[in-house]
Protein backbone atom coordinates (compact mmCIF):
# COMPACT_ATOMS: atom_id res chain seq x y z
CA UNK A 1 0.00 0.00 0.00
CA UNK A 2 1.33 3.45 -0.93
CA UNK A 3 1.38 5.72 2.13
CA UNK A 4 1.41 9.30 0.85
CA UNK A 5 2.03 10.84 4.28
CA UNK A 6 5.02 8.55 4.86
CA UNK A 7 6.80 9.75 1.72
CA UNK A 8 5.70 13.39 2.03
CA UNK A 9 7.18 13.61 5.52
CA UNK A 10 10.46 12.18 4.29
CA UNK A 11 10.51 14.52 1.30
CA UNK A 12 9.75 17.43 3.63
CA UNK A 13 12.60 16.33 5.88
CA UNK A 14 15.25 15.95 3.17
CA UNK A 15 14.21 19.18 1.43
CA UNK A 16 14.64 20.99 4.74
CA UNK A 17 18.07 19.48 5.28
CA UNK A 18 19.54 19.86 1.80
CA UNK A 19 17.81 22.71 -0.03
CA UNK A 20 16.73 24.97 2.81
CA UNK A 21 19.76 24.13 4.97
CA UNK A 22 22.16 24.68 2.09
CA UNK A 23 20.64 28.07 1.35
CA UNK A 24 20.80 29.05 5.03
CA UNK A 25 24.46 28.06 5.38
CA UNK A 26 25.38 29.98 2.22
CA UNK A 27 23.45 32.98 3.56
CA UNK A 28 25.24 32.95 6.92
CA UNK A 29 28.72 32.40 5.48
CA UNK A 30 28.30 35.03 2.79
CA UNK A 31 26.99 37.60 5.25
CA UNK A 32 29.84 36.76 7.60
CA UNK A 33 32.19 38.26 5.00
CA UNK A 34 30.94 41.62 6.29
CA UNK A 35 33.26 41.07 9.26
CA UNK A 36 36.14 41.60 6.82
CA UNK A 37 34.78 44.98 5.79
CA UNK A 38 32.84 46.35 2.80
CA UNK A 39 35.25 45.05 0.13
CA UNK A 40 35.13 41.50 1.48
CA UNK A 41 31.33 41.26 1.39
CA UNK A 42 31.04 43.08 -1.92
CA UNK A 43 33.52 40.67 -3.51
CA UNK A 44 31.47 37.71 -2.30
CA UNK A 45 28.27 39.25 -3.66
CA UNK A 46 29.99 40.15 -6.95
CA UNK A 47 30.92 36.49 -7.48
CA UNK A 48 27.24 35.57 -7.39
CA UNK A 49 26.41 38.35 -9.83
CA UNK A 50 28.82 36.78 -12.34
CA UNK A 51 26.45 33.83 -12.78
CA UNK A 52 24.43 34.40 -16.01
CA UNK A 53 21.02 35.84 -15.12
CA UNK A 54 18.87 33.02 -16.63
CA UNK A 55 20.90 30.39 -14.77
CA UNK A 56 20.85 32.35 -11.52
CA UNK A 57 17.10 32.91 -11.81
CA UNK A 58 16.55 29.21 -12.48
CA UNK A 59 18.63 28.33 -9.42
CA UNK A 60 16.61 30.74 -7.29
CA UNK A 61 13.31 29.27 -8.48
CA UNK A 62 14.07 25.54 -8.55
CA UNK A 63 16.75 25.23 -5.86
CA UNK A 64 15.48 27.82 -3.39
CA UNK A 65 11.94 29.18 -3.94
CA UNK A 66 10.08 25.96 -4.76
CA UNK A 67 11.81 23.87 -2.07
CA UNK A 68 11.14 26.65 0.44
CA UNK A 69 7.47 26.81 -0.55
CA UNK A 70 7.01 23.05 -0.26
CA UNK A 71 8.84 22.90 3.07
CA UNK A 72 6.82 25.85 4.41
CA UNK A 73 3.39 24.71 3.20
CA UNK A 74 3.76 21.11 4.33
CA UNK A 75 5.49 22.32 7.49
CA UNK A 76 2.43 24.44 8.32
CA UNK A 77 0.27 21.34 7.86
CA UNK A 78 2.51 19.39 10.25
CA UNK A 79 2.55 22.26 12.77
CA UNK A 80 -1.26 22.43 12.79
CA UNK A 81 -1.36 18.73 13.69
CA UNK A 82 1.25 19.00 16.45
CA UNK A 83 0.36 19.12 20.13
CA UNK A 84 2.88 21.25 22.01
CA UNK A 85 2.95 20.94 25.79
CA UNK A 86 6.27 22.29 27.07
CA UNK A 87 4.61 23.72 30.15
CA UNK A 88 3.46 20.29 31.23
CA UNK A 89 6.56 18.30 30.20
CA UNK A 90 9.57 20.56 30.64
CA UNK A 91 12.32 18.21 29.53
CA UNK A 92 14.60 19.42 26.76
CA UNK A 93 13.29 17.36 23.84
CA UNK A 94 9.75 18.58 24.37
CA UNK A 95 10.93 22.20 24.40
CA UNK A 96 12.88 21.59 21.21
CA UNK A 97 9.78 20.04 19.64
CA UNK A 98 7.74 23.11 20.56
CA UNK A 99 10.43 25.56 19.43
CA UNK A 100 10.65 23.77 16.09
CA UNK A 101 6.96 24.50 15.50
CA UNK A 102 7.06 28.05 16.89
CA UNK A 103 10.07 29.01 14.78
CA UNK A 104 8.28 27.56 11.74
CA UNK A 105 5.39 30.00 12.18
CA UNK A 106 7.75 32.91 12.78
CA UNK A 107 9.88 32.05 9.76
CA UNK A 108 6.90 32.07 7.39
CA UNK A 109 6.30 35.75 8.23
CA UNK A 110 10.01 36.59 8.39
CA UNK A 111 10.84 35.10 4.99
CA UNK A 112 7.88 36.79 3.28
CA UNK A 113 9.06 40.15 4.65
CA UNK A 114 12.76 39.56 4.00
CA UNK A 115 12.45 38.12 0.48
CA UNK A 116 9.81 40.64 -0.63
CA UNK A 117 11.72 43.70 0.55
CA UNK A 118 15.31 42.83 -0.41
CA UNK A 119 14.99 40.36 -3.28
CA UNK A 120 11.83 41.57 -5.00
CA UNK A 121 11.21 45.23 -4.08
CA UNK A 122 14.84 46.39 -3.76
CA UNK A 123 16.73 44.21 -6.24
CA UNK A 124 14.22 43.00 -8.86
CA UNK A 125 11.90 46.01 -9.04
CA UNK A 126 14.21 48.78 -7.80
CA UNK A 127 17.23 47.49 -9.70
CA UNK A 128 19.54 48.02 -6.73
CA UNK A 129 22.17 45.26 -6.39
CA UNK A 130 22.99 43.82 -2.99
CA UNK A 131 26.05 45.46 -1.40
CA UNK A 132 27.63 46.15 1.96
CA UNK A 133 26.59 49.79 1.68
CA UNK A 134 22.94 48.87 1.04
CA UNK A 135 22.79 46.44 3.98
CA UNK A 136 24.62 48.88 6.26
CA UNK A 137 22.08 51.58 5.46
CA UNK A 138 19.21 49.09 5.78
CA UNK A 139 20.19 47.87 9.25
CA UNK A 140 21.63 51.02 10.83
CA UNK A 141 18.77 53.13 9.48
CA UNK A 142 16.35 51.14 11.63
CA UNK A 143 17.76 49.22 14.61
CA UNK A 144 14.37 47.48 14.95
CA UNK A 145 14.87 45.97 11.49
CA UNK A 146 18.34 44.80 12.54
CA UNK A 147 16.95 43.19 15.69
CA UNK A 148 14.11 41.46 13.80
CA UNK A 149 16.54 40.26 11.13
CA UNK A 150 18.90 38.86 13.77
CA UNK A 151 16.03 37.08 15.52
CA UNK A 152 14.84 35.72 12.19
CA UNK A 153 18.28 34.39 11.31
CA UNK A 154 18.71 32.74 14.72
CA UNK A 155 15.22 31.22 14.43
CA UNK A 156 16.14 29.81 11.00
CA UNK A 157 19.44 28.48 12.35
CA UNK A 158 17.72 26.73 15.26
CA UNK A 159 15.02 25.34 12.97
CA UNK A 160 17.64 23.89 10.64
CA UNK A 161 19.98 22.53 13.32
CA UNK A 162 17.18 20.99 15.36
CA UNK A 163 15.85 19.56 12.10
CA UNK A 164 19.12 17.65 11.65
CA UNK A 165 18.22 15.48 14.64
CA UNK A 166 14.65 14.90 13.48
CA UNK A 167 15.96 14.11 9.99
CA UNK A 168 18.21 11.34 11.29
CA UNK A 169 15.28 9.94 13.28
CA UNK A 170 12.79 10.21 10.40
CA UNK A 171 15.13 8.43 8.00
CA UNK A 172 16.13 5.75 10.51
CA UNK A 173 19.77 6.87 10.65
CA UNK A 174 19.78 7.41 14.42
CA UNK A 175 17.83 4.48 15.86
CA UNK A 176 18.83 4.59 19.52
CA UNK A 177 18.51 7.24 22.24
CA UNK A 178 22.28 7.41 22.74
CA UNK A 179 23.16 8.23 19.12
CA UNK A 180 20.17 10.57 18.94
CA UNK A 181 21.52 12.39 21.98
CA UNK A 182 25.00 12.71 20.45
CA UNK A 183 23.60 14.08 17.18
CA UNK A 184 21.38 16.49 19.09
CA UNK A 185 24.33 17.86 21.09
CA UNK A 186 26.42 18.32 17.93
CA UNK A 187 23.49 19.99 16.15
CA UNK A 188 22.94 22.40 19.06
CA UNK A 189 26.66 23.24 19.10
CA UNK A 190 26.36 24.06 15.39
CA UNK A 191 23.32 26.19 16.21
CA UNK A 192 25.32 28.07 18.83
CA UNK A 193 28.27 28.61 16.48
CA UNK A 194 26.16 29.88 13.56
CA UNK A 195 24.12 32.09 15.90
CA UNK A 196 27.28 33.68 17.31
CA UNK A 197 28.56 34.31 13.76
CA UNK A 198 25.23 35.95 12.90
CA UNK A 199 25.29 38.17 15.99
CA UNK A 200 28.90 39.11 15.21
CA UNK A 201 28.34 40.20 11.61
CA UNK A 202 25.13 42.03 12.51
CA UNK A 203 26.92 43.89 15.33
CA UNK A 204 29.70 44.68 12.86
CA UNK A 205 27.38 46.99 10.89
CA UNK A 206 27.08 49.22 13.96
CA UNK A 207 30.73 49.32 15.04
CA UNK A 208 32.60 49.47 11.73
Amino acid sequence: MFHVTFYLRRLHSIVGLLAVGGFLLEHVLTNARALGGPASLNNALAMMEQIPHPIFLGMEIFLVALPLLFHAIYGIYIALQAKNNPGQYTYMKNWQFALQRWTAWFLVVFLIWHVFYLRILTKAIGGTPMSYELLHSYFTGSPLVAVLYTIGMIAAIFHFCNGITTFTMTWGIAKGPRIQGVINVLAMLMCLGLSLITIAFMAGYFVM
